[in-house]
């Protein structure tokens, strides 16, 4: 590994979710799946990290790593935890953690849905419904109305192709359905409830005069898809999980411009509907056709995993990233990037690596404007609960201790010195 360098006015910090972090809330369609017993190791996200409570203290640790951003979640079961009513409370209790942040030099950058949602949602049918669009936009109006003058960055909807797929292709994630066709209307929907408040949260802002430039998007997970062999059926299934998967999400949320297999037509006219194109990245799959038109997605052989199994490769980022710009043209947000690996053994490594790919991108012109590591500390991480450790800070969840891994000084050298010196290739042996 050589040293390379980032802009001065390039934005280092880290990602959350409200639920996964906060704690205490009972009120969302999580709480229930975890009360079902659906999580591998049996934890339950009403524990996670207690971060409700701990608001300065985590601050004060993205502080010591030298965070200058910060992706965080609201949690709408909280904000409004009855349909139509809205908590004052909570909206307090927001407000001050933003405030925080500010205070501490930190930009927030808020999301608005990240797969949790309130308990009536979820009795109403939640995104299988046809009102949810307008249920969206009441919360949604709510929340720039009451953060706007605080907040002008904003991701209306977090990964709407694994919250379909997870919960609505495998059933593994709340409602635990497996119905093909209702995924992709959940899709669709998620990505006209983008489509609506775009236009809603500019309004607002602009019409109140709050500070900042505003600037509205979807963070999306998106992967490399690589045939596994260069036969006609591995290339056709690798071509069709690309489209239904990734490409046909990002370009309606995008462009405004359906297409297969979401539909067709520009429901709420021609784009631009993002000020930014987030991208959630990981990981890369090699699909391998199976009996009856099935598939498998399969790790490179010999490639480096994480302790997920998840393949470790760099390089995606940096082709995702040239891909998207090329469609879109449009400034990029590394919403999240980050590794399981709770020995804190090879982080350190993988932050460096996929922070020269973004080098690499930078220096070719094209805008990747932040990077969010995920996660900030060890969480809730959804169906693999407590077990899946991607912090830059241990959690001991029995003490709710927190301790800055290794991995963790790396990022805050990063982020201080603006790229990887040679110091710190020698310090913390990056190769």
């Amino acid at each position: 590994m050589k040293p390379f360098k980032l802009p001065e006015d390039f934005l280092l910090g880290t990602a959350t979710a409200a639920l996964q972090i906060e704690g205490g809330d009972t009120n969302n369609n999580w709480y229930e799946w975890c009360e079902a017993g659906h999580i591998k190791d049996g934890s339950h996200s009403k524990r996670a990290n207690d971060h409700y409570n701990r608001v300065e203290e985590d601050i004060g640790l993205m502080s010591q790593i030298n965070a200058s951003c910060y992706r965080m979640g609201l949690e709408w079961s909280r904000l409004e935890p009855k349909e139509g009513c809205f908590s004052s409370e909570a909206v307090a209790h927001y407000r001050r953690e933003i405030l925080l942040l500010k205070q501490a030099g930190i930009e927030p950058l808020v999301t608005l849905f990240h797969f949790s949602y309130p308990t009536w949602f979820s009795k109403s049918g939640a995104f299988e419904a046809d009102t949810c669009v307008e249920r969206f936009k009441r919360y949604v109006l709510f929340c720039v109305e009451s953060f706007g003058d605080l907040v002008s960055e904003w991701v209306t909807i977090n990964e709407p192709n694994v919250f379909a797929v997870s919960g609505y292709v495998q059933g593994v994630w709340p409602p635990g359905k497996k119905d093909i066709p209702l995924a992709l209307k959940i899709m669709r929907n998620l990505a006209l409830c983008h489509l609506e408040t775009y236009p809603i949260i500019h309004k607002v802002r602009k019409e109140r005069t709050y500070p900042g430039e505003t600037r509205v998007g979807v963070a999306h997970h998106l992967r490399i898809f690589e045939p596994h062999s260069n036969s006609p059926t591995d290339r056709l299934l690798t071509w069709f999980l690309k489209r239904a998967f990734q490409e046909a999400v990002v370009k309606v949320t995008t462009k405004g411009s359906l297409s297969f297999p979401l539909g067709m037509g520009s429901p709420k006219g021609v784009g631009p509907f993002c000020d930014f194109l987030g991208i959630n990245y990981y990981s890369r799959d090699k699909v391998k056709a199976t009996a009856k038109g099935m598939f498998k997605q399969l790790v490179q052989p010999g490639a480096p995993t994480n302790d997920l199994g998840w393949e470790i490769y760099p390089e995606g980022l940096y082709r995702l990233c040239k891909d998207m710009y090329q469609k879109y043209g449009i400034p990029i947000y590394i919403t999240e990037n980050g590794t399981c690996d709770a020995e804190d053994k090879f982080r350190a490594q993988y932050i460096a690596d996929h922070l020269y790919q973004v080098s690499r991108l930078i220096e070719e012109g094209i805008p990747v404007k932040r990077y969010y590591y995920w996660s900030l500390m060890d969480n809730f991480e959804w169906i693999e609960g407590e077990s899946a450790r991607f912090g830059l800070i241990h959690c001991d969840y029995e003490t709710q201790k927190r301790t800055i891994r290794k991995s963790g000084r790396v990022f805050s050298a990063i982020s201080r010195d603006k790229g990887l010196t040679q110091d710190v290739i020698d310090e913390f042996e990056i190769k």
